[in-house]
């Protein structure tokens, strides 16, 4: 069975950047492996070693992107004022006053440091397909919590 990655235009795109940028230093870092292994004794070259361990990292970097696009499975947003894939909420906490905005993305795009929440996280699984004005509990591994949802973008 295939498991195909549901993400954001945005998020797919962020992919093949990484991936154009990756290609693009690949040239480089062979050069850094060539000039390494032409010190000499491979057993005790320090160099060579770790230019090799970089050159790896940077290959296996491009066949996990590759494979993301591969099984990605891009999601539009509609315009039904429902939390979904894409769309930005604006959320309020019950524990405070304070409101927090974030965007509901796939999986591999989360980062709460940049207000981006996995679909699949406890919180986007307890908000999507509500409406502004709606109060869900979030069931999270650090306890129980209530939010309300304020807007829907």
């Amino acid at each position: 069975m295939v498991y195909f990655q549901k993400m954001t235009p945005e998020g797919y795109q962020q992919i093949k950047d990484e991936i154009a940028r990756l290609k693009k230093d690949r040239p480089r870092r062979i050069k850094i492996l060539q000039a390494a292994r032409a010190l000499g004794d491979l057993s005790e070259n320090t160099e060579y070693t770790e230019a090799k361990r970089d050159l790896g990292h940077l290959q296996s970097r491009l066949r996990y992107l590759g494979k993301q696009l591969k099984y990605a499975e891009i999601v539009e947003t509609e315009d039904d004022g429902k939390v979904n894939l894409g769309k930005t909420v604006v959320l309020k906490f019950d524990d405070d006053d304070e409101t927090e905005e974030y965007k509901i993305v796939g999986r591999m795009e989360a980062d709460l440091a940049e207000g981006k929440v996995s679909f699949d996280s406890p919180l986007g699984q307890a908000i999507m397909k509500k409406e502004a004005g709606t109060t869900v509990q979030v069931e999270a591994p650090a306890g129980a919590y209530q939010v309300t949802i304020v807007a829907v973008k």
